[in-house]
């Protein structure tokens, strides 16, 4: 398995071995983030049932800022810490959450990190889309306008919503179907000139970049 785009194109990965374990393809990895472009650079990413980490991998390839991988699997977690490893990616105490995916979200939410994209993979078999989906919806892990990519088989039926989280696209790769939920915008304020409180009014607003790791 490679990366398909970005500062690490056609470096190779390692994968986990054993049963239950399914990476994203390759083509589907390039299909999605051809959908996720203009999401990428700069973000902050959380990638849940990680597996080998590829997801994440890619998305700092293509410029993401910073990744959070969730893992419980010690074979998945050891090709995480192998990939880094091949792609000089130091890993921070925080930056693997070898825990469950909803306690995962839950720790993320009370450290007051936030995600400007999520993917979220589990094995089709788990029945953990819809509380996960919830999870994140009640969460503050998704970024006003951030994006929730889920992989998943045509049979899983998905709901069109998840409290703030809403469909806004899926696309079919062969086999594999990845739904595209949004979180809503927030909306600007709006300061009136000469009220409390007020700033002046520039063009621009420069955020803090993020460590990537």
């Amino acid at each position: 398995m490679r990366i398909v785009a970005g500062q690490w194109r056609g470096r190779h990965l390692a994968v986990p071995k054993g049963r239950g374990v399914r990476p994203t393809l390759e083509r589907v990895r390039e299909a999605m983030f051809d959908v996720l472009q203009g999401d990428i650079p700069g973000a902050r990413v959380l990638d849940l049932f990680a597996g080998s980490g590829a997801l994440g991998f890619e998305a700092l390839s293509r410029g993401a800022a910073r990744v959070r991988w969730c893992e419980v699997d010690p074979r998945s977690i050891e090709a995480i810490r192998e990939n880094a490893g091949r792609l000089g990616v130091v890993l921070k105490p925080k930056t693997i959450q070898a825990v469950p995916a909803l306690d995962a979200i839950r720790r993320l939410t009370r450290d007051g990190e936030t995600f400007d994209v999520v993917f979220l993979d589990p094995p089709y078999e788990s029945g953990a889309y819809d509380e996960t989906m919830l999870a994140l919806s009640l969460s503050s892990c998704v970024a006003p306008g951030g994006v929730v990519a889920v992989e998943h088989a045509k049979k899983i039926d998905l709901s069109p919503s998840y409290g703030h989280l809403f469909l806004d696209r899926v696309r079919q790769y062969g086999d594999t179907y990845v739904s595209y939920f949004r979180r809503a915008a927030a909306p600007a304020a709006v300061v009136r000139p000469g009220q409390a409180g007020a700033a002046p009014v520039t063009g621009t607003e420069v955020g803090q970049q993020e460590d990537c790791q």
